[in-house]
């Protein structure tokens, strides 16, 4: 038996070497990265409001939050406009206190109402219209729109740096051309609404009267191009 594995591995080794021997490293091929930017300014104004509420019951604080809501969404829904300004619930959460004995004592609840769009004055008066919640958090950021705007001519300039960097590495190399043998190109678009600090709030919004002051900044829109390229004389 130790005999004939000795004669199948020797024939199993026959049959790859080959494939082995056919495989080498590619010649002449160095990678790099180029990238281009531009700032935008930001068209995107985000306004979460949220109430919280206590008592010593879970259902009268659920249903104190209910009405608070209630009463937000149907402000906001009378001023929704497709893209303009757009309206959604967050988070709503119901939780026990407990003493230190570990009983519960009590009850406490968070409801969150989103409000966001282009039309900036729209949605600052809104807020300012809200009386059964409060301003939590404000964001700002750029709309598909005004991304895609300049996006074509900061991926062409990008593609413009990466061409050169390519034709100057090839020369200090000795080569006098290249092919770029792979390329992937990205940006810096984000997957979620990027949160920023809170801008210039009025301590009062209650009053119907009351706006919220912002300043909604830059944003950059970004292309990287990377990959490799091979080297010829």
């Amino acid at each position: 038996m130790k005999h004939k594995l000795g004669v199948l591995l020797a024939v199993t080794a026959t049959f790859t070497a080959p494939a082995w021997a056919d495989m080498q490293a590619p010649m002449n091929v160095i990678s790099l990265s180029a990238s281009a930017s531009v700032e935008v300014t930001k068209d995107l104004l985000s306004v979460t409001l949220s109430t919280t509420k206590d008592g010593n019951d879970a259902a009268s604080v659920q249903a104190a939050l209910k009405q608070a809501l209630d009463a937000a969404l149907a402000e906001a829904k009378k001023a929704a406009k497709p893209g303009q300004i757009d309206v959604q619930t967050g988070n709503f959460s119901l939780f026990p206190r407990y003493s230190s004995k570990g009983g519960i004592t009590g009850w406490q609840g968070t409801a969150e109402l989103g409000i966001e769009g282009r039309d900036i004055p729209g949605i600052a008066q809104l807020a300012g219209r809200i009386s059964t919640m409060t301003i939590a958090r404000v964001g700002s950021n750029l709309s598909r729109e005004q991304r895609l705007k300049v996006e074509s001519d900061v991926a062409a300039q990008a593609i413009a740096n990466y061409r050169a960097k390519a034709a100057d590495y090839t020369r200090q190399f000795g080569f006098t051309s290249f092919n770029v043998r792979e390329i992937n190109v990205s940006s810096n678009e984000p997957v979620a609404y990027a949160a920023a600090p809170m801008m210039r709030m009025n301590a009062k919004v209650a009053d119907a009267g009351d706006t919220l002051p912002v300043e909604l900044g830059k944003g950059t829109v970004s292309i990287t191009v990377n990959g490799s390229v091979t080297m010829a004389k």
